[in-house]
């Protein structure tokens, strides 16, 4: 007997066989692009430690912050040392006879010591003073005029120049106070010097001190006191100052 069998085919649509993308696929593919993004930066850490990246940077210490050993050698202990006290007996001397003292003369009156005498030095300059008529420097001037000019030589007759010559005192009654330089005045020679007083002879007596000093300000000769003469043949004092 023949069977019938019914066969019901169905031409509806064909379901897609292709795998389905699930939420855990999706969290599965990002842990692992989390795990390989650490172990990139993992790696990148231990190659280069000290990178800004890095949150726990390594400590590189400083040659400043080792501390500095500082060596205590051993010192041994002070040993005691026994101190030996050897006692002597001190023997008590005899007493002794005391002579009355003899009488000695004292003489009330000190000596005298003289001490000796010192000797002065004497100044390297020595000078020679005169009075002459004017007119033989100055022959323009005739009788009007009063003053004391000379010159520095050394003890071989050779002009001294640039000596300090000061004159101080009074004359006529007015103060004198001057300054001038050998060297300056060549009418009386290469180292010759002159002081104007005034425009007519007056007479005084020592009131013009004249000195002689170095150009270190040493004094080079004794204080010379001039004298001065109411006298037209007398009214130029003449200086000159020679080195012993």
């Amino acid at each position: 007997m023949r069977e019938r069998f019914d066969f019901e085919i169905n031409e509806g649509p064909v379901e897609n066989s292709r795998p389905r993308f699930n939420v855990l696929d999706l969290f599965t593919v990002l842990a692992l692009l989390t795990a390989c993004f650490m172990a990139a930066f993992m790696t990148y850490l231990f190659l280069f430690p000290r990178t800004s990246l890095n949150p726990l940077k390594p400590r590189i210490p400083t040659p400043f912050e080792f501390p500095t050993a500082t060596i205590t050698p051993l010192q041994l202990e002070a040993t005691w040392t026994p101190t030996v006290v050897v006692a002597t007996e001190t023997p008590t001397l005899a007493p002794t006879i005391t002579l009355m003292p003899s009488p000695t003369s004292i003489s009330l009156v000190p000596p005298t010591r003289t001490p000796p005498a010192t000797a002065t030095p004497r100044a390297p300059y020595g000078a020679t003073i005169t009075a002459i008529e004017s007119t033989i420097i100055h022959p323009e001037q005739g009788c009007n005029w009063l003053g004391i000019g000379g010159s520095v030589v050394d003890s071989s007759n050779a002009p001294v120049l640039y000596m300090t010559l000061r004159l101080t005192g009074s004359i006529n009654g007015q103060p004198v106070e001057k300054l001038t330089v050998s060297g300056t005045a060549l009418d009386y020679g290469q180292s010759g010097f002159e002081f104007d007083l005034g425009d007519e002879p007056v007479a005084s007596n020592k009131l013009l001190v004249l000195q002689l000093f170095n150009q270190a300000g040493e004094r080079q000769a004794d204080d010379i006191n001039i004298i001065t003469y109411d006298d037209c043949n007398k009214n130029l004092i003449l200086v000159r100052f020679k080195g012993r």
